[in-house]
């Protein structure tokens, strides 16, 4: 099978055994695959000597069950997450765990941003807003403009922030009015719009350098409040303001409790619910879900769809800052 790979910062097509199917799996056929931006572009941009597959979130057909696989069938779309299971590639081999089945009424290109979905939703769970709290969120790409949307459909009052205006656009158009593209004017309306005490969390999806960002989001939340950090962000702060606060600073890690854990994802071996209420697994559920009432829509949000025979042409929308949002590739369509 086709699968998408970077060799040298060169983005590039090559031939992957799928492999058999382990217990607890099953084997999907790809419709759509999304690309993350920031952790994709950050990994091409380090220009490794060694061949990596990139990729981390789909939709696809099951075609086949493992051994042990009894809630899912043949023929149920399903929307996927999780390297190094679900890649840019044309067959998938993924746990059950990491899959959500996906209703008629979800339009599958919307299902395949579910890793970012469950990303963006245990950055809000880590922020632990509650109903009628506050969030400025800064940085509205793909995964910024998620987690505006999801934390509007809770009833969190939002304030978002980006340097540029097109994102701040699709932004408003997705419900967040008090969307601004300049620091100074956020500042000058912040206390009008969440009320002079200041943000209960400030949460931030944007990288590189991060001290002034840190020291600004410090004055915006209020007495004892968080700050999210969800891109890839140095953390450099200003301890006085830090400790005027006593604020707290969280990063918050992929798409919940699972990632990384060999025994829930390779082995399948879920969480109890009564112990781990949103493993990543059920935050894709939970994205699915949001999308199947209609409580968000990436409508207008997604930019670019290529052929998985011109991926490398996809990445090349993300050279500039202005360019792709979200950007889907296709297999077999």
């Amino acid at each position: 099978m086709k699968a998408v790979g970077v060799l040298q910062g060169q983005v590039l097509l090559t031939d992957l055994d799928p492999g058999p199917i382990p217990p607890g799996h099953v084997r999907i056929r790809t419709e759509f695959s999304a690309i993350s931006p920031g952790t994709e572009m950050t990994y091409i941009q380090r220009g490794v000597d060694q061949l990596s597959i990139l990729g981390y979130s789909a939709v696809g057909v099951i075609e086949a069950l493992g051994a042990e696989v009894k809630d899912r069938h043949v023929g149920q779309r399903v929307a996927c997450y999780g390297a190094p299971f679900v890649r840019h590639a044309e067959w998938l081999t993924v746990p059950t765990n990491l899959t959500a089945v996906v209703p008629e009424q979800v339009l599958p290109e919307e299902a395949a941003f579910a890793g970012l979905g469950a990303i963006a939703i245990h950055a809000l769970r880590t922020a632990d807003l509650r109903f009628g709290e506050t969030a400025v969120i800064v940085g509205l790409g793909i995964l910024g403009q998620l987690i505006a949307q999801i934390a509007s459909a809770a009833a969190v009052c939002v304030t978002a922030l980006d340097v540029n205006p097109q994102r701040v656009a699709l932004a408003r158009q997705g419900g967040v009015k008090a969307a601004y593209d300049s620091q100074e004017l956020l500042e000058a309306e912040l206390a009008s719009g969440i009320g002079a005490a200041g943000a209960d969390s400030v949460i931030l999806c944007t990288g590189g350098p991060g001290e002034s960002l840190m020291n600004s989001a410090m004055r915006w939340i209020r007495d004892r409040g968080t700050i999210v950090i969800v891109g890839d962000l140095t953390t450099q702060y200003s301890r006085g303001l830090m400790f005027g606060k006593e604020a707290r600073v969280l990063i918050s890690r992929a798409g919940g409790p699972g990632r990384y854990d060999t025994q829930y994802e390779l082995e399948n071996r879920d969480y109890p619910i009564g112990y781990v209420r949103w493993t990543e697994g059920r935050n894709i559920e939970a994205y699915i879900r949001l999308l199947a009432d209609k409580r968000i829509s990436l409508h207008g949000l997604i930019t670019d769809t290529y052929p998985l025979a011109r991926a490398e042409e996809a990445y090349k929308g993300y050279a500039s800052v202005s360019a792709a949002m979200g950007t889907l590739l296709t297999y077999g369509q």
